[in-house]
């Protein structure tokens, strides 16, 4: 990175430099020739004035210290008059003027004066036509040409030498905390718990790269704490049926003539139907926290929760109380999951009933399952959704219990775009799930 961003800036700057240099000297040069085209149209307009009005012959006055190469010649190319600088040279071979009255500017190259900027002119006089020249060596101005744009040329490449290192520096020193954070990172694994990168001092995009690094950090760190929870946690019930399953045919085993094998395949078969559970609940979470795709279609919830209601005979009576029309969009075995889950839930809890709302709140479905209980402490009322926690009362309840009713029942909620918490209650618990309604138009 550090190679590309310093060839992109050099590029760009030495670009830039050539084009302002470019610019810069054709700035000058015109500047020059601006100055030279104005002197020299004012030196020839006063020589002409003077041709016109008293057609001199011999030696011209020089007024411009720089224009001093003045001639004037005839129609016919004969000398009339020139300046001390051009004694004794013969009438420069230069074309007159296409349009008499207009002066025309040329650079050419004079022998014995090198290069030499020109304005010609014509002018009538009471004699005829006389060709007017003013002239100024400019072979100064040439021969410094190529050292001053190798100067600049020079001044070009040092700055842009100066300024890729001043970039690669620059750069060097902002990606110094980028490469100790990429250090540290590399050096964290799995086992460097509570370990953090440093976050260097200014406030500014690698700051806060720095804390967006240690945040995620922090979460993966607790992701990793709830697996190894919740690895521990099922190695536990797992292994509870599976001990007391091989405990029961250890021992019936030992004395096979004396153990009631009727009374052991049903024990047998009871720890089987308990790891059975446990396992169809783990790929159900497994499922919903991978969020794996599934078909969702218009359910009316009031129904589906009176049909479920009806469905078996319960322990107490279930009574329901449910809007018509009340149309979710979602998995329609998954609520029944969830409704069978709240409803075994308040049945082992209930003293003489169970009563199941179904109503709507603004752009909610509002599920509520009550049950006259003792209730849910405030301090419980988010423990009950952990995986694998039963309170002691549910523990006496229902021995064969996994754990997971309420933990899926949430994830399927959650799954729906919904919540499901336990709400106060004046008896008993209050178990309340909102989904978002369906307000589309049936097909």
């Amino acid at each position: 990175m550090r190679t590309r961003v310093t060839a992109a800036a050099t590029l760009i700057v030495l670009l830039l430099l050539s084009a302002g240099v470019v610019l810069f000297y054709q700035a000058v040069r015109g500047t020059v020739y601006r100055d030279l085209r104005e002197r020299g149209t004012f030196v020839s307009t006063d020589l002409t004035t003077l041709v016109r009005t008293t057609d001199p012959h011999g030696t011209l006055p020089v007024d411009d210290p720089d224009f001093t190469l003045l001639q004037v010649v005839n129609t016919e190319g004969g000398l009339v008059a020139s300046s001390d600088s051009l004694r004794g040279r013969g009438p420069l071979d230069v074309p007159p003027p296409r349009v008499p009255g207009r002066a025309e500017h040329r650079t050419l190259d004079l022998r014995g004066k090198g290069a030499v900027y020109l304005v010609t002119d014509s002018v009538r006089t009471p004699h005829g036509w006389r060709i007017v020249h003013t002239g100024a060596p400019i072979g100064g101005l040439t021969q410094y040409k190529g050292l001053f744009i190798g100067m600049l040329a020079a001044s070009v490449l040092l700055a842009t030498m100066a300024v890729g290192w001043i970039v690669s520096l620059a750069v060097k020193r902002a990606l110094r905390p980028v490469r100790v954070m990429s250090a540290e990172l590399a050096e964290i694994t799995g086992r460097g718990a509570g370990r953090r990168v440093t976050v260097p001092g200014p406030v500014d995009e690698v700051s806060e790269l720095g804390e967006s690094v240690n945040v995620t950090l922090s979460r993966l760190e607790a992701v990793l704490a709830r697996q190894r929870g919740f690895v521990a946690d099922v190695s536990h019930e797992l292994r509870s049926p599976l001990t007391g399953l091989r405990a029961q045919l250890e021992v019936a085993l030992e004395r096979p003539d004396d153990e009631d094998w009727p009374a052991v395949a049903r024990a047998a078969l009871a720890d089987a139907d308990r790891l059975q559970s446990i396992v169809t609940d783990l790929l159900i979470l497994a499922k919903l926290g991978a969020g794996v795709h599934v078909a969702r279609e218009r359910i009316d919830l009031g129904e589906l929760v009176r049909a479920e209601a009806a469905r078996r005979p319960r322990r107490v009576p279930v009574e329901v109380d449910a809007g018509e029309g009340i149309m979710v969009r979602a998995t329609a075995h998954h609520l029944v999951r969830l409704l069978t889950n709240l409803l075994d839930n308040a049945e082992r809890h209930a003293a003489s009933g169970v009563w199941v709302t179904v109503t709507t709140d603004e752009d909610d479905a509002v599920l509520q399952v009550l049950d006259d209980g003792a209730g849910i402490a405030p301090e419980d009322r988010e423990r009950i959704f952990w995986r694998f926690q039963r309170l002691a009362e549910g523990r006496e309840r229902d021995r064969g219990g996994t754990g997971l009713g309420l933990t899926i029942s949430r994830d399927i909620a959650r799954a729906h775009g919904g919540t499901l918490v336990a709400a106060d209650s004046d008896k008993g618990a209050r178990l309340v799930l909102r989904i978002p309604l369906d307000k589309s138009e049936t097909p």
